[in-house]
């Protein structure tokens, strides 16, 4: 599902990944570790196509989305890959279905077959009596949830999370974190997650470990 293979990336002279390779299979949760400034977030955004390595390839679903132009690309992002972050981004003044419904009707996928499966998506996070509700109206477990639901309205190959736990509380952390786990489940969904959270990190299929730009 994802191959990434002797990637390199720099920022100035400051050499963040140093030939990192990586396989996860599908229907596999994978949780990324490591020190502040070992290379995870870095190795997460060209994973997700949001930057691009300076050497080195990578595969999603078998597709190299580098080849593709700009628009092309972003389209694979929008299609293929979905984000979940620390803080959820919700738009505050759209409803929780509204700003799951988002990115399909970016898509420009019908939007009959958007609405209906942003209400799946939102009973299946457990939220289907808060869908009218704004974010502002939402406890910080459940916002994330509602993100949780907006990445996955398009069918993405992937979810990538960058510490989806990290904001908030000890109930709704663990509550997001076995959610990650019924996703992969039920939907067939396959997740690399980076995580401080070593709670989190342990409950992954396989736990990945990066130090100074390397896979240990």
């Amino acid at each position: 599902m994802i191959r990434v293979s002797d990637i390199h990336k720099s920022f100035g002279s400051l050499e963040v990944l140093r030939g990192v390779s990586l396989e996860v299979a599908p229907r596999e949760v994978v949780s990324v570790v490591g020190a502040s400034g070992a290379g995870k977030t870095t190795l997460l955004q060209i994973i997700g196509t949001l930057s691009r390595p300076d050497s080195g390839r990578v595969e999603i679903d078998g597709a190299d989305p580098f080849v593709l132009g700009d628009r092309a690309l972003s389209q694979f992002r929008n299609e293929r890959i979905g984000f979940v972050f620390q803080f959820h981004h919700l738009l505050p003044e759209f409803s929780a279905f509204e700003n799951v419904c988002i990115p399909g009707y970016i898509g420009r996928r019908p939007r009959a077959e958007v609405e209906r499966r942003a209400d799946e998506l939102l009973s299946l996070v457990g939220l289907s009596a808060r869908r009218d509700h704004r974010p502002g109206q939402l406890s910080g477990g459940e916002q994330q949830r509602v993100a949780i639901a907006r990445a996955l309205i398009n069918a993405p190959a992937v979810l990538l999370a960058d510490e989806p736990s990290g904001n908030l509380d000890t109930r709704n952390r663990e509550e997001i974190h076995r959610l990650f786990f019924d996703l992969r489940d039920e939907l067939g969904q396959t997740i690399v997650i980076v995580t401080h959270d070593e709670g989190l990190a342990a409950m992954a299929d396989r736990k990945i470990t990066m130090s100074d730009g390397r896979i240990l």
